[in-house]
């Protein structure tokens, strides 16, 4: 099986989606902060390994608290994907941080700081500028 076949596609998704539905509703490990999210999975051709890649919407301190929670729940998680989705292997799970929503996060508050800062009649001529339109009804 090639890495980016249609059925390792449809794996991925699949096990991304059964590992947010178990993070979310069946661990219950107090580490593991609400705002969890599985961002995006990345499983072997063999099936034998998969790559977890989880986004913490929180502080330093709890994304710490999440993975740990996450590493030690390790077992049970696999366990419980391997009753819910049907593969010949069920994969080893690797959890990796990402930071990515957070970044998102934190930028769109900056931009959202720089547009703050602006006046408000600069801001309608540069609304203005970007639509193309001068101010004047064109025939």
């Amino acid at each position: 099986m090639r890495k980016r076949s249609i059925k390792n596609i449809r794996i991925n998704s699949e096990v991304q989606r059964e590992l947010g539905n178990i993070i979310r509703s069946e661990v219950k490990d107090p580490r593991i902060s609400p705002m969890t999210t599985v961002v995006d999975v990345s499983v072997t051709p063999d099936l034998k390994y998969c790559k977890a890649y989880i986004s913490v919407l929180g502080s330093e301190e709890e994304r710490e608290a999440t993975m740990a929670g996450l590493k030690s729940a390790e077992g049970y998680i696999r366990s419980r994907l391997a009753q819910s989705v049907n593969l010949r292997n069920t994969p080893e799970i690797t959890f990796i941080s990402d930071q990515s929503i957070a970044y998102g996060v934190h930028m769109s508050k900056l931009i959202d700081e720089v547009v703050s800062e602006i006046p408000e009649e600069r801001r309608d001529e540069t609304a203005a500028d970007e639509e193309g339109w001068d101010g004047e009804e064109k025939d």
